[in-house]
């Protein structure tokens, strides 16, 4: 049996939730802390979750209530900016074929089913708090919390996402780069007869979609080439997306008349980031986005993130030893993954930027997905 040891999780997101659950299932204890008062609870519009995220979900125990929650579909629609539907693709199923191919709902309520499921783990979670690493040996971390306490942990566990302090605090100096789009985002009403998720090219944005959320609900996109943040008001962002969103016909015009209230909307660059030669320095180890982050041109980013937490728990539960041996075992099994996926979602985009008409988009979407097919 494996001894229990003390564990550290900072940040409280997909991937800090799902690795604090595994690990407590096999009886280690863990610190969970967040940055954030309200542990991200009214973040983000909507989430796509595709196979591969799903099957994590279930190993979580929580895969009904996500289904319960969000809404299932199989096929993507891809449709002029007139909204004339011009293709309907089957999706794959990356996460095998006994479950849905994807399932989108509403960020918030995922994040409120992960939290839950952390609380009733029996972690310790302490919200609105930070950490300072104090230095390391070959056994454990030393860390001062923000609350002024100090502690010792086995291992500390950086799932603070894409702006990482920890990444950068254990000297891992790589940052996130802007790709040069931006992506506009709601949650509204979801009409009548919107049963898939629909993808619009063209027009004057790159992409306008939506995707059901839940049997009344949804979240729709708008990409555009990015834009200075600081030029853009924080109160004009309702009339800023209605715009771009108001010349796009088929069921938009009413998901545009919802689009009314700025603080409702987000807008965000596109960034990517790969961490290459190790995730770990020593008894710390970065998972999520702290380690990776691409554009949500192929919805991976939760899944990636929900992976690592899934390979890193199964390492660390098993009858290795926690040392240098283990920790590149990780990152070796993961960037093989995640490189592929973080290339392609960029290509993506690029192509976009660059106009390029003839550009193998199905082909690379394709053969990414299919790898996704296998056990990560």
């Amino acid at each position: 049996m494996t001894p229990s040891r003390t564990v550290l999780v900072v940040g409280g997101g997909a991937a800090g939730n799902a690795v604090t659950i595994l690990l407590r299932r096999a009886g280690h204890a863990v610190d969970l802390i967040e940055a954030k008062d309200d542990w991200n609870a009214t973040a983000g519009s909507g989430i796509t979750l595709q196979g591969n995220a799903l099957r994590v979900l279930r190993e979580l125990g929580v895969l009904e209530q996500v289904e319960a929650s969000g809404s299932g579909f199989g096929s993507v629609g891809i449709v002029a900016p007139d909204g004339t539907v011009l293709h309907a693709q089957d999706d794959l199923r990356t996460g095998g074929d006994d479950l849905p191919s994807t399932v989108g709902m509403q960020r918030p309520r995922l994040q409120r089913i992960l939290s839950e499921a952390v609380r009733a783990s029996g972690a310790s979670v302490r919200l609105g708090t930070t950490a300072e690493i104090l230095g390391q040996d070959a056994d454990g971390v030393r860390v001062r919390l923000s609350d002024g306490s100090e502690g010792r942990y086995d291992l500390v566990i950086a799932a603070d996402g894409l702006g990482s302090a920890t990444r950068a605090a254990i000297g891992v100096t790589v940052k996130p780069e802007p790709t040069g789009m931006a992506i506009w985002r709601v949650a509204a009403p979801r009409p009548a007869g919107v049963t898939r998720a629909e993808l619009a090219y063209g027009g004057p944005a790159y992409i306008a979609g939506y995707c059901p959320t839940g049997d009344t609900t949804l979240y729709a996109f708008v990409v555009e080439a990015s834009r200075d943040r600081a030029s853009i008001p924080r109160a004009s962002y309702a009339d800023e997306m209605r715009r771009l969103a108001s010349a796009y016909g088929g069921r938009w015009p009413e998901i545009t008349e919802h689009i009314t209230d700025p603080a409702k909307v987000n807008y965000t660059w596109f960034d990517r980031m790969l961490v290459e030669g190790s995730w770990h320095r020593g008894r710390v180890v970065l998972v999520g986005d702290a380690a990776h982050c691409c554009p949500p041109t192929l919805a991976q980013g939760a899944a990636l993130s929900l992976e690592d937490a899934w390979v890193l728990a199964q390492l660390l539960t098993g009858p290795d030893a926690w040392d240098d041996a283990l920790f590149q075992a990780y990152y070796e099994r993961r960037i093989a993954r995640v490189r592929p996926v973080v290339e392609a979602s960029v290509q993506i985009g690029q192509w976009q930027l660059d106009g390029v008409r003839d550009a193998d988009v199905p082909g690379l979407m394709t053969r990414t997905m299919t790898m996704l097919r296998e056990l990560p």
